[in-house]
């Protein structure tokens, strides 16, 4: 442990950064990362504003044909902020360790990738044509003020700790993949 409470992982040995060793890992398929995105139901969006000032907000999310649909108050800034066109980084925690979790600081897992964003204004979509499931996002009373932002995953997932042991999680080496968004 280094003197500021954290633990000094072991030196990458193969020459290789984590990155390209994830890069050509095939343990964790794209199958695998939907299902554990379907799983889950919070993410933080990351974006930049027209200021050109970074921000990020969690949402409540649901996905359906390999996309992750928010409903928002149209009136929001996340309504105002995000634009259809942009590019925006997701980053989704995923529970790990059940029981063990209560005991011991066990951190999420994590997918996180880049989307592009289609706002849909309020009344302009309906979000039940797509999914009968997503149609908890916008509750009755709130559809005819909220918006749907459509966000489509581009290049890979970057995974930590998906389809690894809560011990591997431990070794950035194994619990790191990035998998093709397919």
């Amino acid at each position: 442990m280094s003197t500021n409470g954290t633990t000094a992982l072991p030196a990458n040995t193969s020459g290789r950064t984590a990155d390209e060793a994830a890069t050509d890992r095939a343990r964790v398929r794209s199958d695998a990362v939907w299902q554990a995105l379907a799983k889950a139901s919070f993410a933080v969006v990351s974006h930049v504003n027209a200021a050109g000032e970074a921000r990020s907000s969690g949402v409540v999310y649901g996905t359906a044909d390999r996309r992750v649909y928010v409903a928002v108050a149209a009136d929001g800034w996340k309504a105002r902020q995000i634009v259809t066109g942009q590019e925006v980084a997701v980053t989704v925690p995923v529970r790990r360790g059940g029981i063990l979790a209560l005991l011991l600081p066990i951190p999420p897992a994590t997918i996180t990738f880049q989307a592009r964003a289609t706002v849909h204004p309020a009344g302009s979509f309906d979000i039940g044509s797509v999914s009968k499931e997503l149609m908890k996002l916008v509750p009755e009373a709130r559809k005819a003020g909220s918006c749907v932002i459509e966000l489509v995953p581009e290049g890979r997932f970057l995974t930590y700790g998906i389809g690894v042991s809560l011990m591997d999680m431990a070794d950035p080496a194994r619990a790191l993949a990035r998998v093709p968004v397919v």
